[in-house]
């Protein structure tokens, strides 16, 4: 476990790494992300008597991939670059993880954190490339729930106005899932804006609602994986809420500017769990690990 971390920030101080982020700011970029309005989760275990989706994703979102590909994210149509080889490395681990419940055999193996130590790493474009990557998987699905009541950067990224979200679905016992899920043009691929915003939005995520949505979503197809945007552990209290919801963590690192302090911080704001497995990503490296292994440390506990 030790032997691990203290690589991974070896290497921050060090600043071998090598870039990743070719967001086109003309279209998208992380600074229009870090401006956006708040939007919140808006999933609740409250109507689950309407089961697998027969209502479900009755809204629907077409993605406008050539512009996402132009602004640097993955489509389906993407080849083999080197930002999918790296999302290919990075999503490997957590799908086995998830198949055979060796991250958290006690539950919630399936869902995934992604998240970062303060704004602006890269967390909400690691979020969105790896549900694209993961949407490209034969027998695998992939929820993408805009987490980051705050700044949903992955709302914005996508381009989408969202009426309901996550937020709306915690706090309104007459919605169901229908209501906040939306279908895309990416047959695989769905997505969860934030939603409104909300003063008591950590205490939401805290909630019985939340906590019995996450295990609906863990335990409703065996096949799909949900990935969680979250905010930034150092800047609100939600990400440490969510984290005692989910099975595996991602945090994104950004290289030569996140502090081995500030990274020590925020895993601290996990705390250690048996059951979890957390993994490192390095994001806006310059270096290079090898021909084909990018940007992927490895993981952080056993």
């Amino acid at each position: 476990m030790s032997s691990t971390i203290e690589k991974a920030l070896e290497k921050l101080r060090g600043g071998q790494t090598e870039t990743q982020d070719p967001v086109d700011p003309v279209s998208i970029s992380f600074e229009q992300a870090k401006n956006d309005s708040h939007s919140s989760l808006e999933f609740h275990g409250k109507k689950e008597d309407e089961k697998p989706e027969q209502k479900t994703a009755s809204r629907r979102l077409n993605l406008d991939l050539e512009r996402l590909a132009k602004s640097g994210f993955l489509t389906p149509e993407s080849g083999r670059t080197q930002l999918a080889e790296e999302m290919r490395h990075i999503k490997r681990p957590l799908l086995i993880n998830a198949a055979n419940g060796s991250a958290s055999s006690a539950r919630n193996s399936n869902l995934i954190m992604v998240t970062s130590s303060r704004p602006s790493e890269g967390k909400s474009y690691t979020s969105l490339n790896l549900a694209m990557s993961i949407a490209k998987e034969r027998d695998k699905t992939v929820l993408l729930v805009d987490a980051d009541v705050a700044k949903p950067g992955v709302t914005r990224m996508l381009n989408f106005e969202a009426e309901k979200g996550l937020v709306d679905y915690l706090i309104d016992d007459s919605l169901g899932l229908s209501d906040v899920m939306v279908k895309t043009n990416v047959p695989s691929f769905r997505f969860i804006p934030a939603g409104r915003r909300h003063i008591h939005s950590t205490e939401l995520l805290a909630s019985e609602s939340m906590m019995a949505l996450a295990q609906d979503l863990s335990k409703r197809y065996p096949d799909r994986i949900v990935l969680f945007d979250s905010p930034p552990l150092l800047a609100t209290s939600e990400a440490s809420v969510l984290a005692g919801l989910v099975g595996q963590i991602l945090m994104v690192v950004e290289a030569e500017r996140t502090t081995k302090q500030e990274l020590e911080e925020a895993l601290a704001q996990i705390g250690q769990n048996d059951d979890q497995y957390i993994g490192l990503v390095l994001n806006k490296a310059r270096g290079s690990f090898g021909t084909d292994y990018y940007g992927y440390y490895g993981s952080y506990g056993d």
